[in-house]
């Protein structure tokens, strides 16, 4: 996201804080590379070390903060079945990470903690990194604590059980230890696992996307296999397409029951006039994947090499103001976001508005809650992944509008640290035209703005997608 700025420090918090930590990062920022080949290795290795100790250090202080929170918010009254929202939040903004990511690194601290000494002792040391770490306690998450000691014991670093050891061995040493020790509760885990089963989506290069399907094992092995024989028999009948480009189109095509993938689905492309009628370079965005080309925008919507289009096509203008690219848009009184304005704020944020974080928009938020007496607004509106809504409804967290080049709020956690959000600038945002040059400073600003306003119109692919035609 675009625009967030270092956490504000709470009151006191200079004080509070270690400062020897800060003189680390001074020294360490001070220090240069070696002349010598051996030495320069020997600083890599110690700077690998240090990051392995600091991940150690780091979820110390993570399982004390939230030891620290759960007693503050049991002093004000939270519920024991509520206690505890919201600290994995706390603790995502302060590594810059996402909420979600936040939640598993504050079950990896109290995980290494309170159960794994051994694998925080290896950590502690350099002997594992934060990932492997993590790989251990992934694997014995299914086993009671006693269960989990005892893994610990049997792969802990003076043992040598893991010297040298890549992912992959480290993953089969936790599993088989697990295994052996509670085979009914790995059974059961397992069994659980199925009712994870998902398909997500995930930008790739050049335009192309990852679309991952976390099955059962017998059904995900079947669906290669059956792709696999597809595509072997077309191959052996001819086919010059690779058996991979085979397999993917066969999986569009089973998928979407038509060929290419051609569906009744309605999405939107973002992109300037200029983009669109002009051939400018300036990128687009398409929701739910990420900025793409402009070319391939344009392709996407004016199929030149078709006889017929693909697409059926509306155009839909939005407004920005000059320079700063903020949305002009439209208000409401109403207690829920109208279905104009939803696609306005989601337009306008793409994704969760939480820093850090870039989830799919599931919730569209008053940033001052509706029942406090605010409006129904673009200004007050915000987009928000449904467990960075739910977090903000916690108590001792608070929003607010602030001002920004463009839509920008505030967001306060319980020990008073700030952080800030401004919407990710749309395309064609600080365009100033093919030879760089500014507007005319003759020309009179109401002018001056009324041309821009026109020229930075944006448009919305709306397609009412039809089948493709057989030919």
């Amino acid at each position: 996201m675009d625009g967030n700025r270092e956490p504000g420090q709470a009151p006191a918090a200079a004080q509070r804080g270690d400062a020897s930590v800060r003189d680390m990062i001074r020294s360490l920022a001070a220090q240069r590379p070696c002349i010598e080949s051996a030495g320069l290795i020997d600083q890599l290795r110690d700077a690998e070390d240090l990051k392995s100790a600091a991940a150690a250090f780091q979820a110390r202080v993570a399982v004390a903060f939230d030891a620290a929170q759960r007693r503050a918010q049991k002093s004000t009254g939270v519920p024991a079945d509520e206690l505890g929202h919201g600290i994995g939040a706390q603790i995502a903004l302060a590594r810059r990470e996402s909420p979600a990511r936040g939640g598993r690194l504050l079950g990896l601290a109290k995980a290494l903690v309170t159960e794994m000494p051994h694998t925080l002792a290896a950590l502690n040391t350099g002997q594992l990194n934060e990932w492997r770490a993590t790989l251990i306690v992934k694997e014995t998450a299914c086993l009671c604590a006693a269960d989990r000691c005892a893994v610990d014991e049997q792969l802990a670093a003076d043992t040598g059980a893991l010297a040298g050891a890549g992912d992959r061995t480290i993953i089969a040493a936790a599993r088989s230890a697990a295994y052996r020790l509670d085979p009914r509760s790995v059974t059961d885990r397992a069994a659980h696992a199925a009712t994870e089963r998902h398909v997500s989506l995930r930008p790739a290069p050049d335009t192309m996307c990852y679309l991952t399907a976390l099955l059962p094992v017998r059904e995900g092995v079947a669906v290669h296999a059956a792709l696999t024989r597809h595509a072997d028999t077309l191959r052996s009948d001819g086919d010059t397409r690779s058996r991979g480009q085979i397999m993917a189109d066969d999986l569009v095509e089973r998928i979407t029951g038509t060929p290419g993938g051609i569906t009744s689905i309605e999405i939107q492309l973002v992109m300037t006039d200029r983009t669109l009628f002009q051939g400018d370079s300036e990128p687009a965005r398409l929701p739910g994947y990420a900025i793409v080309p402009a070319g391939w925008a344009r392709n996407a919507i004016r199929d030149e090499d078709a006889g017929d289009p693909a697409f059926t096509i509306w155009l839909r203008r939005l407004y920005t103001a000059p320079g700063s690219g903020e949305l002009v848009g439209m208000d409401s009184r109403a207690r829920l976001f109208p279905s104009g304005l939803r696609r306005f704020i989601q337009a306008r944020d793409d994704t969760c508005r939480t820093p850090y974080c870039d989830a799919p928009i599931r919730h569209l938020d008053h940033i001052v809650p509706w029942h406090d007496g605010a409006a129904t607004s673009r200004g007050n509106g915000a987009g928000l992944c449904e467990g960075c809504n739910h977090t903000k409804e916690t108590p001792g967290w608070a929003a607010q509008p602030r001002p920004g080049p463009r839509h920008a709020l505030e967001l306060t956690t319980p020990t008073g640290h700030s952080y800030q959000s401004t919407a990710p600038p749309l395309p064609g945002t600080g365009y100033t035209g093919h030879s760089g040059q500014l507007p005319d400073a003759t020309e009179s600003g109401a002018g001056r703005r009324s041309r821009e306003l026109r020229h930075r119109a944006k448009t919305l692919k709306r397609p009412r997608l039809t089948k493709q035609s057989a030919a």
